[in-house]
């Protein structure tokens, strides 16, 4: 089992309704797979987090069948090692959600809880489990600092913060203050492809997060 979310009162119910397509999906594969999660995807993390991570969907290997955000699979290798290079974390990530790993400062988010075929979410499936991200980010007041991983969070991200889209256009290391005074961070997906392609790489990764921590120690020089 998953550790229990941060912020239980934002999440969705195990067996959510909401997406057709996504629940048919999660029948066949519970009925396929019924040692795995196969629901949606709770956050992970700290409750009085600074640091927000947006993904985009559990992944099929990853969070889907272990349950827990980013964990079983290649783009979690890298994330759990660039949190803890950065100090966010505590224990050995082992990609099982009971390797006893616990985040501090830090909590991980996605702009859709469930598994999307080819992970591909729909335009529909991302508005209609875009108010769990708004809940779970008004749940978080300690939160100034979010880093967004790949396109779809950052625009899932941007709409759920109040922002506008013409105005904060997605690109790595690129910042958006939001209405509400938040500051966005893009990067792009920690993804096996990217990392294989020379999209990403670890510096680039890393780059975000050292980005991230001298955005929250400028915010709090200036409070």
């Amino acid at each position: 089992m998953p550790p229990p979310s941060p912020i239980p009162a934002a999440e969705a119910p195990h067996d959510c309704p909401r997406c057709p397509r996504l629940v048919d999906f999660r029948a066949g594969l519970r009925a396929e797979h019924p040692d795995w999660w196969n629901a949606p995807v709770s956050a992970f993390g700290d409750a009085r987090a600074w640091l927000a991570i947006v993904g985009l969907a559990p992944g099929m290997r990853g969070a889907n069948r272990t349950g827990r955000p980013f964990t079983g699979d290649y783009a979690g290798d890298l994330l759990f090692t660039t949190l803890a290079k950065f100090g966010f974390s505590h224990g050995e990530y082992r990609s099982r959600a009971d390797d006893g790993l616990k985040l501090q400062g830090a909590v991980i988010l996605n702009a859709v809880k469930c598994l999307p075929p080819q992970n591909k979410p729909t335009p529909e499936e991302i508005r209609t489990c875009r108010p769990f991200l708004e809940d779970a980010l008004a749940a978080l007041p300690d939160v100034c600092v979010i880093v967004a991983l790949g396109q779809i969070a950052h625009q899932s991200a941007v709409k759920a913060l109040g922002g506008r889209l013409p105005k904060a256009r997605f690109g790595h290391l690129a910042e958006h203050r939001m209405p509400d005074g938040r500051v966005l961070i893009d990067s792009y997906h920690c993804s096996r492809y990217n990392t294989n392609t020379g999209r990403l790489t670890a510096d680039m990764f890393e780059a975000v997060f050292a980005r991230a921590l001298a955005v929250r120690d400028e915010m709090t020089a200036r409070a």
